[in-house]
């Protein structure tokens, strides 16, 4: 059995699909431990898992960021937004990431750390600890391809001779440009820390210096790539470890009531209602379709008051897995994991959302046809309403759906995970006599 070290950059999407894994290599009998930040220390451990806190590095989170980085609020547009996370949530917080864990390994000498794809602190681990390194691909895949337009910028994939050109001078513009500034410090860091450099696109260091990717979902769900790295592994849709079915019993009255039922849910780190729950609210209330809002803990009191309507459902949260078989179509702000959850229960899609990288997943929704991507970060009533009903009018998005759903199911998530940790570790699989 083997020492595994899981780490996550302090994002509800960057922790929730490695817990499934994580409780898996637990049950095989592996001491499985986790670096992170405090917001989930109560989370791990009710996992059972031992957990290490943040100590040299900076204890942010989606719920204090606007808060230590006051500024952020103040930067327009979504590329800006994404240099500023880029620099100050994950570059800047590498070295303070290694600190910690050079620390853990002095008492706790571990095999192997697998963390989310963009955690920072991962080269340097497996540089300068010699630590086998695994990374999960919570995100869609963002290694620069010469098929396709740079990673941040939300562009599908053109095939025709200029559509390429272009690509072509983005991807140059977005290296030499746009983020070059974040390349240029993480290159420094590199330097200081006498790590090997790494040429390219600030997206590709990560995917270059770890050992494998485990790609969260399927190669359905992701651009034809035909430079794809020989370290991606699809391994089907990485979903959050549960304990098993909960009762909906107090929703079961209004299930019964309506032919059609809207799951719609602001994320985990959006914490304003007006975004997509209240637009989605306006576009559904007093009409014969069941709207179901989670909010995250944030603002529930408020919005079942200002929406008391008997269609409307407001909780702070409802297992997805549970009430996504009631419904007939998920409205998105482009959370990777609930996408994945929507997908495999045969949801189309309604998307709206730009920050955090959503608008990548937002775009792989429209270009291929899984649903409505809306391509705003404010959506209007009108909006939210005409594309749940194009969904619900044209059976293409279904068919695409379920067609994409029953790829999922050919992947045996946890299984695959397990396979190639235990090929990279070279361990033997006992066969059974």
């Amino acid at each position: 059995m083997k020492k595994i070290l899981f780490a996550n950059m302090p994002y509800e999407g960057h922790f929730n699909p490695l817990t499934g894994i994580a409780m898996h290599l637990k049950s095989l009998g592996h001491d499985v431990r986790w670096y992170s930040g405090s917001i989930f220390k109560d989370k791990i451990d009710r996992l059972g898992i031992p957990y290490y806190p943040f100590k040299k590095a900076l204890d942010f989170n989606q719920h204090n960021v606007h808060i230590l980085f006051p500024e952020r609020d103040k930067i327009p547009g979504a590329i800006g937004k994404l240099k500023y996370d880029l620099k100050t949530a994950f570059i800047l917080r590498s070295t303070e990431f290694y600190e910690d864990i050079r620390e853990i390994n002095e008492s706790w000498s571990f095999d192997v750390l697998v963390s989310d794809i963009a955690f920072t602190g991962m080269p340097f681990v497996k540089e300068k600890l010699n630590k086998k390194v695994v990374s999960v691909g919570v995100l869609p895949l963002i290694e620069t391809s010469r098929d396709l337009p740079p990673t941040g910028l939300a562009m599908t994939p053109s095939t025709s001779f200029l559509g390429r050109r272009k690509q072509d001078l983005l991807r140059l513009f977005a290296d030499k440009v746009i983020f070059r500034e974040a390349a240029n410090l993480f290159a420094k860091l590199f330097r200081e820390h006498g790590l090997t450099p790494v040429k390219g696109n600030i997206f590709d260091v990560l995917g270059k210096t770890t050992d494998l990717i485990l790609q969260s979902g399927t190669p359905g769900f992701e651009y034809h790539r035909s430079d794809l790295s020989k370290k991606v592994r699809f391994v089907g849709p990485l979903l959050p470890f549960t304990k098993g079915s909960k009762s909906l019993t107090d929703l079961g009255e209004q299930l019964g009531k309506y032919e059609k039922a809207i799951l719609v849910t602001q994320g985990t780190m959006e914490k304003d209602p007006e975004k997509i729950l209240v637009p989605t609210l306006e576009a559904f209330k007093d009409t014969p379709v069941l709207v179901i809002a989670t909010t995250g803990g944030t603002g529930t009191a408020e919005l079942q008051a200002r929406y008391p309507q008997e269609n409307i459902v407001i909780r702070d949260f409802i297992p997805f897995n549970d009430i996504m078989p009631h419904c007939n179509v998920y409205v998105t702000n482009g959370g990777y994991g609930g996408v994945m959850l929507g997908i495999q229960n045969q949801l189309p899609l309604v998307a709206a959302g730009i920050h955090e990288g959503k608008n990548e997943i937002n775009a792989r929704i429209g270009y291929f046809r899984l649903g409505i991507d809306l391509k705003t970060e404010f959506p209007t009533p009108a909006q939210i309403r005409a594309g749940v009903e194009k969904v619900l009018a044209d059976g293409m998005y279904q068919n695409n759906v379920k067609k994409l759903s029953r790829e999922f199911k050919d992947y045996n998530p946890h299984s695959l995970c397990t396979q190639y940790i235990d090929d990279l570790l070279d361990i033997k699989t006992p066969e059974l006599i």
